[in-house]
């Protein structure tokens, strides 16, 4: 008997020579499977797990804080002393603000605009409570003065 690659076992060809040459079996029952859907068996046990997900983080988009000029700021610091004002007067302003949220995952994050009730200009944590709760300890919502890129709303617009 003839010996196999390393020399140490047998030749495959002359162990299996009485079935090698036998025709590929087909089956009467089930259709022939496609290449691309055999391959596709195997696509669950993809050597990098995660990686897909990890290029996907990378390639998403985020803004970065834009900072506010000394006109800007100004202005701001107005509205927010017209918000205060009404305020006091026992009124509830609704207002839009527009303001940057930093993203978890990575440096940056990405600006969103709510209208909401205030109930509170905190200026010294410089932070507007708003009226909306949230959380287990329905806590009110705040968002720090410092993240706001404009507020707009009936009072503040027509009081600037």
């Amino acid at each position: 008997m003839t010996k196999g690659i390393t020399g140490h076992e047998p030749d495959p060809r002359a162990i299996y020579a009485d079935i090698i040459d036998l025709p590929h079996h087909q089956s009467s029952v089930h259709k022939h499977m496609s290449l691309y859907d055999r391959a596709a068996q195997f696509a669950p046990f993809a050597a990098l797990t995660g990686y897909d997900d990890m290029v996907e983080e990378e390639a998403r988009l985020v803004d970065n804080k834009i900072e506010l000029d000394g006109s800007e700021l100004e202005i701001l610091d107005q509205k927010l002393a017209i918000i205060a004002k009404e305020i006091d007067k026992g009124r509830s302003p609704e207002v839009s603000i527009t303001y940057f949220v930093p993203d978890l995952l990575k440096q940056g994050g990405s600006y969103q605009t709510i209208t909401e009730v205030i109930k509170k200009v905190d200026n010294v944590s410089r932070k507007l409570v708003l009226e909306r709760k949230e959380g287990l300890a329905d806590m009110n919502v705040t968002i720090s003065i410092s993240d706001i890129l404009e507020i707009h709303g009936e009072i503040v617009d027509k009081g600037i």
